[in-house]
Parts: C-alpha cells; structure tokens; sequence
C-alpha cells in the first residue's frame, strides 16, 4: 500500500488528503477561526453536578458548558494496582462527593462540541508527544496494542529506565516502536515541559482559562498522520513547508525527509480530483463501478447506508448480481466512513443474501477494509434482518457538519412541501383570521409557484373562499420567499 499526504494550505484554512495506491480515503480539514478542541486543556469552573446523570457541567468559556461523567473523573490507583484496578474491583465514588459548584479543576477536552451537545471532558490529562503519551497524574507504563506482543515487555522495560525516579505515566505510540532511547529521552523531556507549563498557568490564570493547546492540524500531519506506508507529504505553500521543516526536524526527523514542497501550476488537490471527491462525500448517493449504488443517511442517533443494484445486470445470475454488487459495497462503505468521518453506531443494509458462504465473503471483505481505519471501528455479523451494525469512534465532527449547514428552504428536512399544500394551508389560515379580524381586504404574499397555483388550478377555490367569508382576497408575488413562506396581510 502506498501512500501521498497532500497538504493545501492557505491562511483560512488547511485541508489534507490522505491518499492511497491514487485514491482519496481520507480527508482533514481545520479552519482557522473554527479549530478543534480535542487535546486542549482549561481550568474549568464547575457550574452544576447533576447527581441523578452522575456528571457535571463545567464552563470553559465556551457558548455552551462542557460535559464531565463520573468515569472520566480521575481517580489515583492505590500503590501497586493494576491498571484496570479502578474500573474493575473498586466502587465508582458518587460524583457530588469529588466535585462541587463553584470549584475549578484542570480539565481536558476528549470530544469536540457535535450538535447541540457541548465538548466531554475528563480530568485525567494526557499530553500527545512525537512518541509517548504522557499521563502526568498516573505511574503506568504501557505500550499501544499495535506493537507486537513479543516486543511489548522490552520496550516496557527500555522506558521504565528512561523515565527513572521523576516518575509519571507513559504510553509508547506505535511510531516510538524503533525509536532510540535518546529520542525518547527527548520526547520525556519535552512532555514534561509542556506539563510544567500548564501546572504553572493553573496557578497564575483565572478559571475558565486555556492552558495548553494541542498541535494545529500542519503538525499532527507529521505527528499522527505519518505512517511506513508513507511515501510523501506535499505542501504547497513555501511559508508552510519551512515551518513545517522546522517542526519536523526538531520533532520527527524521519518525517521530515518524506516533505516536498509542490511547486506545480495546478492546484495540488486537483492532482486526483480531490475536490471533486469532496463534493460526491456531501451527496447522499454513491456510484459504484459495478453499476450499483449506495445511499448514505446521516441522523443525530446514527448513520445509515442503503446498498442498491441499480443497473448492474452483468453477472451470470440474480444470486451473484447480488453479491458482486455487496462485495463492491463493502469496500466502498469503509472508503466512505473514512472520507465523510462519519463516527457513531452506523447501521449497514445490504442486499438480501441467500447464501451463507456469500454472507461470510462480503462481512469477511468488510471488516478487512475496516482494519485499515486508523480510527477505532467495531462490527458485528448480520443480524436476522441482514443488518450489519457497527460502531465507529468520533471524536470531531463529520466531513457534512463541518462543511454545510441545514438548508434554509427546508430547514434540514431535506424536502419541502408542495406548493398544492402550501395554498391549503393558506386557506386555513385565512380563515382563522376571518373569525377574528375584520379587515378591509385580505392580501396572501407567497412564492411565485404558489401564487400560480391561486391564479390558476386554485382559482375558483380562492373566489368561494372569498365570498364565503365577505372580503376580497388579493395576491402578491415575493420572489425572495421560499415556497413554504407566505405571509397573509391584513388591510
């Protein structure tokens, strides 16, 4: 598998695509003026403990408070615990009993604002380096599940050393799984750093302070974007590859030599068509080559996509029609969650299958397109409803809530009502008015398509409905109005 990071910067806005074997998979894009905060850390002032949802709203001077669940309250193991030793054998303390209103505490942000929800926190802060992650309230020493078990002890022991008597908590990322012991030394002490500055903003900093600030999106590129797979990282603007440069080759050396400054006269996204597929990760609907399509349907509770034939038609009979088109499916769904970052349960309906060998091929293919998600996925088999279920971990918002918003004609419904029922509606309302008002002259102000119909196909039902209530009823065509909108003017 090789791999491009194409980087498109300008002072608004950064976006980058990951693209592999010359197909975008997945897509980042980060605003300035609308940052994430994921990875930030505050002092936060607790504003209400709610005993009965065992959580806490804490405001962070953000619009709205922030959200904090008693699992996520940071509890010190006892000496000699295991890791798991608090969620597994020891009793969740209540949380009236560890926070109160009015108290500040440093938090971190764990997920971004989505919706109308506000951002989660947690008190348990954890610093992301080059190659650890540090834990500055815990001693546990541990090693991502991405390395392999046989190297896991070793490395283990090789940072147990490193860290010595000054003592606090570590992960070694799976990019540290190479790394010397001097670079890991190094990326100690610069977390450490980073933790004594936030200790010391904590004291110095009124309540509702930021006091650290996770990497903008340029630098997690190097951080958490890179991989072996990486062939190279394109930026196109020189300002931002200098800098970059630098960070690299403080930070991430053998990223660094991966950095290219595009220099071509296309635009760097239009080298694979990047912003076409962007346009086609905000549709509902998804072609696939084989003739069939899918339908992608994003609620608040979950997400849902359709598989459909289409017009494939070309396989020997209905029964490999069917599944050739769920086979494509497949890897055209898990394309599709990493593009649209679409997180949460999400609810996958292919076609009926009567065979089960076919039924194990397309979740078999499935789940090995899902394993290439650097983001956590979880799935099921098929139900007895031929459902797959599935979770995805969202920490940020979706590629369409980040980019659109709800359309002002129909509000987010996603159709609008026709201009047949807008005049019914228009009836009614005239005649609620006529019971109590006694105007001269009643005027409907709508939608050209709707005064059409009144002048129209409507036209002997507007004048029965004039003689019935005793008064005129004029029209007036407002282009700017959409065709639900209609005001009814009394004079």
């Amino acid at each position: 598998m090789q791999e491009d990071i194409l980087i498109n910067w300008s002072p608004q806005e950064t976006r980058v695509a990951i693209v592999e074997n010359g197909a975008v998979q997945e897509l980042h894009v980060e605003r300035t003026l609308e940052r994430g905060l994921v990875g930030n850390v505050y002092l936060g002032k607790v504003a209400r403990v709610l005993p009965g949802m065992q959580s806490a709203f804490i405001d962070i001077g953000l619009d709205k408070a922030a959200f904090l669940h008693v699992a996520d309250v940071w509890n010190r193991l006892p000496d000699g615990a295991p890791p798991n030793f608090a969620r597994t054998v020891t009793p969740q303390v209540p949380i009236e009993k560890q926070v109160f209103e009015g108290q500040s505490l440093t938090v971190q942000v764990i997920k971004d604002p989505i919706g109308s929800k506000g951002a989660r926190l947690s008190t348990q802060i954890s610093i992301a380096g080059r190659l650890l992650v540090f834990l500055p309230q815990d001693d546990h020493i541990g090693v991502s599940q991405k390395i392999p078990s046989s190297q896991r002890d070793e490395l283990r022991t090789r940072l147990q050393t490193l860290v010595g008597a000054q003592g606090g908590g570590f992960i070694l990322r799976t990019n540290g799984e190479d790394a010397s012991d001097a670079d890991l030394a190094d990326d100690i002490a610069y977390l450490w750093k980073a933790w004594g500055r936030i200790k010391s903003a904590s004291t110095r900093l009124p309540p509702m302070s930021l006091l650290h600030q996770d990497l903008n999106l340029l630098q997690r590129v190097l951080r958490d974007l890179v991989s072996d797979a990486t062939q190279t990282i394109r930026v196109d603007s020189r300002e931002q590859f200098e800098v970059l440069k630098a960070f690299g080759q403080e930070f991430m050396p053998a990223a660094t030599e991966k950095l290219q400054h595009y220099k071509g006269e296309r635009p760097i996204f239009d080298l694979y068509a990047i912003d076409e597929e962007i346009a086609k990760a905000l549709g509902r609907r998804v072609e696939l080559k084989s003739g069939g399509y899918l339908i992608v349907d994003q609620t608040e509770a979950l997400t849902t996509v359709d598989v459909n034939t289409g017009g494939f038609v070309g396989a020997r009979n209905f029964d490999d029609t069917i599944f050739k088109t769920n086979l494509e499916a497949a890897q055209a769904i898990a394309r599709q969650l990493r593009l649209r970052n679409l997180g949460g349960i999400i609810i996958a309906d292919f076609i009926d299958m009567s065979r089960e060998d076919h039924r194990d091929a397309v979740l078999g293919e499935f789940k090995k397109q899902l394993q290439r998600d650097r983001v956590k996925t979880m799935a099921g088999g098929f139900s007895h409803l031929g459902l797959v279920e599935m979770t995805r971990k969202r920490t940020r918002e979706s590629l369409a809530h980040m980019l659109c918003e709800p359309c002002a004609v129909c509000a987010g419904k996603g159709s609008i009502k026709t201009a047949r029922s807008v005049t019914y509606d228009i009836f009614r309302e005239i005649l609620r008015e006529a019971r109590q008002f006694n105007p001269r002259e009643f005027r409907i102000v709508a939608s050209p398509k709707v005064i059409e119909l009144f002048l129209d196909e409507e036209s002997q039902h507007l004048a029965g409905l004039s003689e019935f209530i005793g008064k005129p009823v004029s029209l007036q065509s407002e282009s700017a109005m959409g065709q639900e909108q209609y005001d009814i003017v009394l004079l």
